[in-house]
């Protein structure tokens, strides 16, 4: 049985920039535990001020170093910064490996800095199912920005532009990620560039292939936004103002062109359609047990009906 949550004096705490507060909303976030909707609701007139930045690439390219580097950056300027650094998940208790949040430690006595690692759980696209409502309880305890960096699982890591206000997507010289990037439709979902370990052999080159390759597409509309491509050495501090000047040019962009609401709308449709879908899948659940499913499966295999209408059929029964 689920332990009672006084779920009004949690948000309270939290929003009073109670790190135990916010770290027990994300875990219950994390349970799916059944305060949850009440959670959101409590939450939901509190958020839509945080820009969240996404920050993907292959593993190997710096993403927990790049991370740390932007979080130093944004704290010079003044901001709360919430890190939800998503790690892969154990094989043996699901949790996290918190190997990024170990390599963030520089900040780990700052009260204006939240980090949490999300076990990624089995789900794909570099994220964890609970991201979204984790991202409202950093929003609505108080963070300016909030910096999601995701599992680094290559190709397929490409959800988080969904998720994300502006994305970043980190390349490395001497990896093959200028034909990475092509190959994964990365030069599709990224905002903003980042060759980091620009101090090795190859970073100019790469930094003309991603150009190059980011000139070949359609980019003759007016007042398109033109990713810019970036240099960092992330371990020295290097670039990285530089990458905070480009992602404030590109807030000031979606701000100029309604572009921020659009990505926030598609955000919010896209989670309403995944909690409808749950829903749906606990619904066939009941079915399949109660024998719906199995009988009109029984009807398909001898002919009596086909798979669309006994799709039909269940559909009617859920509605």
């Amino acid at each position: 049985m689920a332990r009672q949550v006084d779920v009004p004096a949690l948000v309270e705490n939290a929003r009073k920039g109670s790190p135990r507060a916010v770290a027990r909303l994300i875990s219950l976030v994390e349970d799916g535990h059944p305060a949850l909707r009440d959670i959101m609701a409590a939450l939901a007139p509190h958020t839509g001020h945080a820009h969240i930045i996404g920050i993907t690439g292959s593993p190997g390219v710096g993403k927990s170093t790049s991370t740390n580097a932007l979080v130093t950056a944004l704290r010079k300027q003044g901001k709360r910064v919430g890190v939800l650094a998503v790690d892969p998940s154990s094989p043996f208790s699901g949790g996290a490996l918190l190997g990024d949040r170990v390599r963030m430690q520089d900040h780990a006595l700052d009260p204006e800095v939240y980090i949490r690692s999300l076990a990624s759980r089995g789900h794909l696209g570099g994220l964890s199912a609970a991201t979204p409502q984790a991202m409202r309880v950093l929003d609505a305890a108080g963070c300016d920005v909030i910096l999601v960096e995701t599992v680094g699982v290559g190709q397929s890591e490409v959800e988080i532009v969904g998720m994300a206000d502006t994305t970043l997507v980190l390349l490395a010289p001497g990896m093959g990620d200028g034909i990475q990037a092509a190959k994964a439709g990365i030069l599709e979902i990224g905002d903003v560039f980042v060759v980091n370990k620009a101090d090795r052999d190859g970073a100019d080159a790469t930094v003309r292939d991603i150009r190059h390759m980011i000139s070949l597409g359609d980019r003759t509309e007016p007042n398109l936004w033109r990713p810019p491509v970036l240099k960092t050495i992330a371990d020295r501090m290097q670039g990285v103002e530089e990458v905070i000047e480009g992602i404030e040019k590109h807030q000031a962009w979606m701000a100029e062109h309604g572009e921020l609401d659009r990505r926030r709308r598609a955000r919010a449709t896209e989670e309403i359609e995944s909690i409808v879908l749950a829903q749906l899948r606990a619904r066939m659940g009941d079915l399949r047990d109660g024998h719906g499913i199995d009988d009109l499966a029984g009807d398909v295999v001898a002919g009596r009906t086909d798979t669309y209408r006994a799709a039909d059929e269940v559909l009617a029964a859920l509605t």
